[in-house]
């Protein structure tokens, strides 16, 4: 979840710096650019006072009697030139030079220079030049009008370049820049705190449902801090579980309850029924059928018993060998194959996981004895223990008459048989209490279709972690 609200969050708070960031970038450029245009018009206001006084010369005339006030002008306008790197000139009406700096300066045809002038040339001073920006090289024309006596007679042009304004404006960019890295590291570690402050409890809350999912009923939610609204759902969660528990408790204490009480009234129905059989011919088959299906009740109890205590039951898991375990299974399920007339066989190398010792044996005894239950005279029942990857499995293949799709979707539900095996021994229960026992481990069990050969059989597989086990 972090991954995703992390990424959101940045780009809004993204998108918020730009969104400050952009138009303070664009008046700082304008505020040095106005700055520079008001000390141009500052300028060519100084040079147009001078220039009014300047004595007109004379249309289609060459003066040659020196004027005071243009010599004046003209060492002014050159200094400024020669100081600023700003060219300067002051034009009559006409466009012919009244004085200027460079002296080979002169206005151009069209251009920004010559609407300035004309401009000017209204009475109306250059105010709003065209924005220059950093990567632009252009010039920065101002011009003001020289008027007398009511009428503009000149016009003052100044073309200024703008390398040190641009880079004013580019180191101010910069600043800003920095400023927004600096905003958006410190809105990034915000993000962080919050999203973690926001998240632990949901993270934590997490684990320990799947804690609980996977048997561990005993784990609750730390109080881990967070808004109070996840919190109050961290209380509510362990009120929930206590509950759950409770109910499950309760039920597993039924179950056990009934069956412990049940197996004494059953144990003297069944000595009653011995001694019934007494004062019977011997070989009446209604009491040995009473016989048989007594018996069988009582295997049910017992089984039922165990899965009570098998599901609520905390694992003893240690480091064992997998492969010496399940060889020791196959010999001991040996004998009662070869009383059938099935060969067991068992590919056991050496391979370590953690696991509870008796769940895992009371597991190989139920997968291996369906096997050879269920496998006919003459066929094989094969055993192999792999260990890859995280978990060690012990693969258990029969060539029994195996299950049907169907079949092979309800196979471990307690109480289920298939229809076709109904007259062969079991309760039904012996693969729930394998599964069960497993579980608390962190094992499990998987059934599915062994196709090697005809008829199809049955492969089972038992898997145990190689990890060890989480720790607080």
């Amino acid at each position: 979840m972090r991954t995703r609200l992390l990424p959101l969050l940045i780009v809004l708070m993204a998108a918020v710096l730009l969104a400050l960031g952009v138009p303070l970038a664009v008046s700082k450029a304008k505020a040095q650019q106005q700055k520079v245009v008001v000390d141009r018009i500052d300028d060519t206001a100084r040079f147009a006072a001078l220039a009014q006084f300047v004595t007109d010369r004379p249309t289609g005339s060459r003066q040659t009697v020196p004027d005071e006030r243009l010599e004046t002008l003209s060492r002014e306008l050159a200094s400024y030139y020669e100081v600023y790197g700003i060219r300067a000139g002051v034009f009559y009406r006409s466009g012919t030079p009244m004085a200027n700096a460079p002296a080979d300066w002169s206005l151009p045809a069209a251009g920004e220079v010559r609407e300035a002038f004309g401009e000017a040339l209204l009475s109306r001073r250059s105010h709003d030049p065209q924005q220059v920006w950093p990567w632009q090289r252009d010039w920065l024309v101002v011009a003001s009008p020289v008027i007398r006596d009511g009428d503009v007679v000149a016009v003052v042009v100044t073309d200024s370049p703008t390398g040190q304004m641009r880079s004013r404006i580019l180191h101010g960019w910069l600043v800003i820049g920095a400023g927004e890295i600096a905003a958006m590291l410190l809105a990034v570690g915000a993000a962080l705190r919050l999203t973690g402050w926001v998240l632990r409890p949901v993270r934590v809350l997490d684990a320990t449902t799947h804690d609980i999912a996977t048997g561990r009923l005993k784990s609750r939610v730390a109080p881990s801090g967070g808004p109070p609204e996840l919190r109050r759902l961290a209380r509510s969660f362990n009120e929930m579980a206590d509950h759950v528990e409770d109910v499950l408790e309760q039920q597993r204490a039924f179950v056990a309850d009934a069956s412990h009480q049940l197996r004494n009234p059953l144990a003297a129905l069944l000595l009653r029924i011995e001694l019934l059989a007494l004062e019977l011919p011997e070989g009446n088959e209604e009491i040995a059928s009473v016989r048989t299906e007594g018996k069988r009740l009582a295997q049910v109890l017992d089984d039922l018993l165990d899965l009570a205590l098998a599901e609520h039951a905390e694992a003893d898991l240690r480091l064992i060998d997998v492969g010496e375990l399940a060889a020791e299974r196959v010999a001991a399920w040996a004998p009662a194959a070869e009383a059938k007339g099935v060969r067991l066989t068992g590919d056991c190398p050496a391979t370590t996981a953690w696991a509870d010792p008796v769940a895992l044996s009371s597991a190989l005894d139920a997968v291996i004895d369906n096997a050879v239950k269920f496998t006919p005279g003459g066929k094989c029942v094969e055993v192999r223990v792999s260990g890859s990857g995280a978990t060690s499995a012990v693969v258990v293949r029969d060539h029994g008459p195996g299950l049907t799709d169907e079949e092979l979707a309800r196979v471990g539900d307690r109480f289920w048989r298939s229809g076709r095996h109904q007259n062969v021994k079991g309760s039904g229960l012996g693969l729930s209490i394998s599964r069960a026992l497993l579980a608390a481990g962190g094992g499990s069990i998987s059934y599915e279709h062994h196709h090697s050969e005809e008829p199809r059989g049955l492969k089972v597989t038992v898997r145990v972690p190689r990890s060890g086990p989480e720790r607080a």
